[in-house]
């Protein structure tokens, strides 16, 4: 019987599996890179051991290192989680031969379904619907647009759409790199691609005995570079089309009979507006969407895990499904600046509405499955994940509506992230109204759905509220303890002025004066009121309503939560620093990474839109392109080569018209 389990993960999913053995009384084990020493799973494990290094090939893909760890610290069971090893067959053999429990499928089923090439024919000969395998040298202009997919992996790495033939060999080859280094297996495939699907999975559970359940289906459309962004069960497609729901879950039951399955799996299928779906993989371990499913069932799946690698028989029939649970995941990235991942400090996180982290509940609620804490550092080596946000509903729109307040009042400082995108996803009618294919960024415009959550007179009155709370730090400050908190002149006095660059809208100019009874007057803004003043709190009466504003300061950034919505803004400092700016034509690193390919050399021509170099962060590729034409006068960089965010690695100088 397993009595201590090591978690081969990190972050979000390690803090729930160790929740769980918390709660089922078993020990608990981390592994941890130099990068995650200071992370909050390392802390809450019984025991914790080192892997030396940063990059997950030199830590939590190590599957020796990490039995190893297992072996040192007493624990008797390997869970692990989901990415990295959790599909590799060779990994749960070695936890296997160790003498080691492993909480996961058979080595066999991993191995025959760890190929997503080999995987389609096993399906297809079982009776599943399949979409048909292309190798790319068969696929013609016809076949367009398809889709590069590595056969090892998933979360939307080493994977390409390809809209013409003379990109293919490109986007094969780059899509190869990607998946080589997330997954350590390059092999990818080809297979048309369906512009509008809808993305349908569903839960299984197969114990040692014979009994297979498919506990519930999930539906995963709204997706961004094919990684799923926004998750829900019920499927709101499967629950408009009569019979959808019995035929899927047969097939998904076919499919795990197929291959003698045991553990929690998933089958994903790929599904049309009529209800035909064709299987995509099936992902041998626990997905990063567990906990919709979780809310809909009552099942904790970690604890069912663990009760059938102890060898438990399930009941014959899983629990009915109740009410509605909606997960969206909160990444650290620009969506507005091509989902540019953010890597820094996270000064705080705070979600209201929270009844529980990594726990079940059976009332309108929210539940939180976070991976980060206030302080928390976000790097460049894993994936931008910051926390999964989920609430639960006795309806689809009660679960919507209760999910976008949380976030919309959520306080989310020092980094960019995708929160404003999503709640405008959850709140856009065509959402809740159930329509949402693979295609809803590009069908509703990503401009306007990952715009700020506040308008231009919103953002506006945060600013003033800034600048205020400002002030009163300022006093509270001084030596003279805000003795005198209008200052003190016998004439009367300028506005004070404080000023702040917003990314959205630019510079923000605010002058203000307090007469001497403490009344406060803004520039532009006529019959303003200040109810209340702190350094962290402001309330304004505005047109006779009062407005509460919270501020926090971190440096020269100011973050101003309030009803509105967030906004964030740099104070500018009353004297620049000519060391601050860069050449004109300078490209910027937009994100701490590393060179690993340069695509022109210095004394080159180039094209605007011309990729001048790659930067490799949080195991994805990004393209560092020139906005204009010009010459290639300076390349700072060579392959390899580590990069700060904001680093200058190249400079294209425009040649002066004759």
């Amino acid at each position: 019987m397993i009595t201590s389990v090591l978690v081969a993960n990190r972050g979000e999913i390690a803090r729930r599996v160790f929740a769980t053995c918390r709660r089922l009384g078993l020990g608990t084990v981390a592994v941890y890179s130099d990068a995650d020493a200071q992370a909050p799973f390392v802390s809450e494990a019984d025991a914790a051991v080192r892997l030396p290094g940063n990059t997950p090939g030199e830590t939590y893909l190590r599957g020796d290192l990490i039995i190893a760890a297992a072996q040192a610290a007493g624990a008797d069971a390997i869970h692990p989680g989901y990415g990295f090893l959790s599909e590799n067959a060779e990994f749960a053999k070695a936890v296997i031969d160790a003498g080691l429990t492993w909480i996961g499928p058979p080595v066999k089923s991993i191995e025959q379904m760890g190929s997503k090439i080999e995987s389609k024919k096993m399906m297809d000969a079982a009776g599943v619907p399949v979409l048909k395998e292309l190798s790319p040298e068969e696929v013609t202009e016809d076949m367009l647009p398809v889709l590069v997919k590595a056969s090892a992996g998933g979360g939307g790495r080493g994977m390409r759409v390809v809209r013409s033939l003379d990109a293919l060999a490109g986007e094969v080859a780059g899509a190869s790199r990607e998946a080589g280094s997330a997954f350590g297996d390059a092999t990818v495939f080809v297979e048309r691609y369906i512009e509008t699907g809808r993305h349908i999975e569903v839960q299984v559970m197969a114990d040692q005995h014979g009994t297979v359940w498919a506990v519930g289906e999930r539906e995963c459309s709204i997706q961004r570079r094919h990684q799923k962004v926004v998750e829900e069960a019920p499927s709101p497609l499967v629950e408009k089309i009569s019979g959808m729901r019995a035929e899927l879950f047969k097939a998904a039951k076919l499919a795990t009979e197929a291959i003698g399955y045991e553990g929690a799996g998933t089958v994903e299928f790929l599904a049309d507006e009529k209800g035909n779906f064709f299987f995509l993989e099936m992902n041998t371990r626990l997905q990063v969407e567990h906990p919709v499913t979780e809310m809909t069932t009552g099942l904790d799946l970690v604890r069912t895990q663990i009760q059938v690698a102890n060898g438990d028989e399930l009941p014959a029939e899983p629990p009915a499904l109740r009410g509605h649970s909606i997960e969206v995941r909160l990444y650290a990235e620009d969506p507005m600046h091509d989902w540019q991942p953010q890597s820094g400090t996270v000064h705080k996180i705070e979600i209201p509405g929270t009844i529980t982290e990594f726990d079940l509940f059976d009332r309108p609620g929210v539940r939180l499955d976070t991976g980060i804490e206030d302080g928390s550092v976000v790097g460049v080596h894993y994936d931008p994940m910051l926390s999964k946000v989920i609430s639960y509903g006795e309806t689809r729109r009660e679960a919507a509506t209760i999910l976008a307040n949380a976030l919309s009042r959520s306080k989310i400082h020092g980094l960019i992230t995708n929160r404003d995108l999503l709640v405008r996803v959850l709140r856009h009618e065509a959402f809740l109204a159930g329509d949402t294919d693979t295609a809803f960024f590009n069908t509703h415009g990503l401009d306007s759905l990952s715009a700020p959550l506040v308008d231009a007179a919103q953002e506006k009155l945060s600013i003033v509220a800034a600048a205020l709370a400002e002030s009163a730090a300022n006093r509270a400050a001084s030596k003279f303890g805000g003795r005198f908190p209008n200052g003190w002149r016998n004439l009367q006095s300028l506005p004070q002025v404080k000023k702040y660059d917003s990314r959205h809208t630019g510079e923000h100019v605010v002058k203000y004066n307090f007469d001497r009874n403490g009344k406060i007057s803004v520039e532009g803004f006529e019959g303003l009121e200040l109810i209340s003043l702190s350094p962290s709190h402001v309330v304004l009466n505005v047109g006779g309503v009062a407005r509460m504003f919270d501020v926090a300061r971190y440096g020269d950034v100011v973050c101003v939560d309030s009803p509105f919505g967030p906004v964030t803004v740099r104070r500018v400092p009353r004297y620049e620093d000519p060391a601050d700016h860069v050449a004109e034509g300078s490209l910027l690193a937009p994100m701490p990474g590393s060179v690993i390919r340069l695509g022109a050399a210095v004394g080159d021509t180039v094209k605007a839109g011309q990729a001048i170099l790659w930067l490799e962060a949080m195991k994805m590729e990004h393209t560092i392109s020139t906005p204009t034409a010009g010459v290639l006068t300076e390349l700072n960089v060579a392959v390899g080569q580590q990069v700060e965010v904001g680093a200058v690695l190249a400079v294209v100088e425009v040649p002066e018209a004759e």
